[in-house]
């Protein structure tokens, strides 16, 4: 690989000592990579917000940079200023800020309806103190009414004082190109990292396709399931496909890759493996 590329990993918030176990072993399997941070994601509604917390400051101890995700969905004004303070008071000083997802069958119940006003409302409280991550959706967010006003909403966070932002993942590179062309029409000028899903299972990668909107391709989805149960050559292929994509992205002076790592490391240590390689 002519150009060193770098990297960031995302986990969720385990919630037994064996999902604790095995993610302390997965971060120390990636940290073979070097990575800019970990994040740690808010489950829907902020159900996992003390995990979260937990998870972050294990990490952190450990001397990897760690990168909580925050939700204003179902956040009080008062709930996100305790958790600034909070991630102030241990030296964290990146968030993803995010709108966040509503859990099923219950009704907003936060003060930000969109993650501009989290935004907002972090650079209000803290100044510059944080560098701030947002989302952004090369295939467009799954509730956006056009692609015009997905673009503009993703202008608005960048506007209230995102730094930065993580694609949701994709499969088709040329969705990410496209979306960076429509960016720089739009006058957005903050890197735009690309969300990186590799590929486990058939079954559970439509089912997070279809909740954020991402398309699974119709040969790739084909030639999934055409493994039926045969899990092992289902994921070989899927390392070669996503080291595929990897590497077009890279050859494109992308900043950086971000894995959506289910926190599991064997099959993201193939892919970048495979890239490093090449």
């Amino acid at each position: 690989m002519a150009k060193k590329i770098s990297y960031s990993f995302e986990f969720f918030p385990p919630n037994t000592p064996e999902g604790i176990k095995n993610l302390k072993d997965t971060r120390q399997q990636l940290s073979a990579f070097k990575p800019e941070f970990y994040s740690v994601t808010f489950g829907a509604g902020g159900s996992t917000r003390d995990r979260t917390l937990e998870t972050v400051l294990e990490i952190k101890q450990e001397g990897f940079n760690a990168v909580p995700h925050i939700s204003g969905i179902s956040s009080t004004k008062a709930e996100i200023k305790t958790l600034l303070n909070l991630y102030q008071q241990n030296n964290i000083k990146h968030l993803v800020a995010l709108r966040g997802d509503v859990p099923q069958g219950a009704l907003p119940s936060g003060e930000f309806k969109h993650a501009n006003e989290l935004v907002s409302f972090i650079r209000q409280e803290t100044n510059d103190y944080f560098h701030i991550e947002v989302a952004a959706y090369p295939e467009y967010h799954p509730e956006a009414p056009s692609a015009q006003i997905d673009i503009q909403n993703f202008k608005n966070k960048v506007d209230a004082g995102a730094n930065s932002a993580i694609t949701q993942f994709f499969f088709n590179a040329d969705a990410y190109f496209r979306f960076m062309d429509e960016c720089l029409i739009a006058d957005i000028d903050v890197p735009i990292i690309p969300g990186v899903m590799p590929i486990y299972n058939i079954n559970q990668l439509a089912r997070f396709a279809s909740n954020c909107g991402a398309e699974i391709p119709r040969w790739l989805r084909i030639k999934l399931e055409s493994y039926g149960d045969d899990l092992p050559s289902l994921r070989s292929y899927g390392v070669d496909v996503i080291s595929e994509l990897c590497e077009t992205l890279i050859g494109w002076d992308v900043p950086s890759l971000h894995f959506y790592t289910l926190n599991q490391a064997g099959i993201i240590s193939r892919i970048i493996q495979n890239i490093e390689s090449t």
